[in-house]
């Protein structure tokens, strides 16, 4: 359950969009570092009051390592300017009934501007969605989209699966400007656009963003517990059904790894497996990129065979995908492991971004 800190902020430390992070000194004499989102309790400066959940970081969970910050009980944030007892704002909740639950405007609700548009919006007209089981590879995708279509409009779809709040992520922050725009489906909020379900989400993003190419994979911070089944990234599957019964073309991005020191990730991780495998219903297509390693290539050979009775798997060129993931507007890093770390797992992610790119045309 929550472990509960009260301190005293002694400094401010990095800034992104959404996030601040802060340096806390505890009545106890030691200090821990925190993290507050401004739009959720307001923005803390040196010498303000702060309670925090500190049971993530002391046990040692989590991307990142931060206490977060509850509330800073003696200047609390105004109130928002719209009445209370109105819906003209929305009334989406999000993070429901936990203390801290934003009330949002959904893209589709009565208040949006964008209802008329997906009150009778039903299919998603053929659009590519890149499907991802972890939030790093985000930025491969989307280098991999860049590399031959360097002007196409991407949306990206957080998930619930990790990190709920779209501002807990530096990686989003630096991709602001190479996003058309980033949609919270789920529980997840932050975005720039708040959907109550990847379905909407995916509508919104080909009939409100005009996207070309949609990324779906969930916040950073994802839940895991070692077996096949307890991971929140097996939803890929789920959202290659979305995909295909809205009439998108799902594009499955591997989880390819030959350095992760967990023999259940090596190759093609279980996770891979276990979401495309038997949680997807509906038919996608798994790109494999070419250029790896012979025998790691011989091994996610294998472990695709079974998968091959339902999918489609494609073999992607990947020349000039190096440069591209290379010149990268954000580091590259999963699990603690950066680009030549572990480079296969970037060259599948950006391998699956190229093909998405090819299904739409390209420029």
């Amino acid at each position: 359950m929550v472990r509960w800190r009260s301190g005293t902020v002694t400094a401010l430390r990095r800034e992104w969009s959404g996030a601040v992070e802060l340096d806390v000194a505890l009545s106890d004499g030691s200090r821990m570092r925190a993290l507050a989102y401004p739009e959720l309790v307001g923005r803390p400066e040196p010498g303000d009051r702060v309670l925090l959940n500190a049971g993530a970081l002391l046990m040692g969970l989590g991307t990142g390592g931060y206490a977060l910050v509850v509330a800073l009980p003696d200047r609390l944030p105004p109130d928002p300017p719209v009445s209370g007892d109105s819906r003209d704002a929305g009334h989406l909740v999000k993070a429901r009934y936990t203390p801290l639950q934003p009330i949002l405007l959904g893209v589709d609700e009565e208040a949006s501007p964008h209802r008329a548009v997906l009150e009778t919006a039903e299919d998603l007209a053929g659009l590519p969605v890149v499907t991802a089981d972890l939030h790093s590879a985000l930025p491969a995708i989307l280098a991999g989209i860049r590399a031959d279509a360097p002007h196409a409009r991407v949306a990206y779809l957080l998930t619930d699966g990790g990190a709920l709040p779209a501002w807990f992520s530096r990686t989003l922050a630096g991709l602001r400007d190479e996003l058309a725009g980033t949609i919270s489906v789920g529980q997840a909020f932050g975005g720039d656009l708040e959907a109550s379900t990847l379905h909407s989400g995916l509508l919104a993003a080909r009939h409100v963003l005009a996207a070309d190419v949609a990324i779906v994979a969930q916040g950073p911070g994802n839940l895991g517990t070692g077996t096949r089944w307890g991971f929140s990234g097996v939803a890929v599957g789920e959202a290659v059904n979305a995909v295909a019964t809205l009439g998108g073309r799902p594009v499955g991005s591997l989880r390819v790894s030959a350095a992760d020191p967990r023999p259940r990730h090596r190759g093609v991780s279980h996770h891979s497996l276990t979401a495309y495998g038997r949680v997807a219903l509906a038919a996608a297509e798994l790109v494999v990129p070419d250029g790896l390693d012979p025998a790691l290539d011989a091994e996610v050979d294998a472990a695709l065979v079974p998968l091959a009775t339902r999918h489609r798997i494609v073999r992607v060129p990947t020349d000039g995908l190096d440069a591209a993931l290379r010149a990268s507007a954000v580091p590259l890093s999963t699990m603690g492991r950066g680009l030549d770390a572990d480079y296969a797992y970037f060259l599948a992610a950006a391998a699956a971004g190229r093909h998405a790119a090819a299904l739409f045309g390209g420029e």
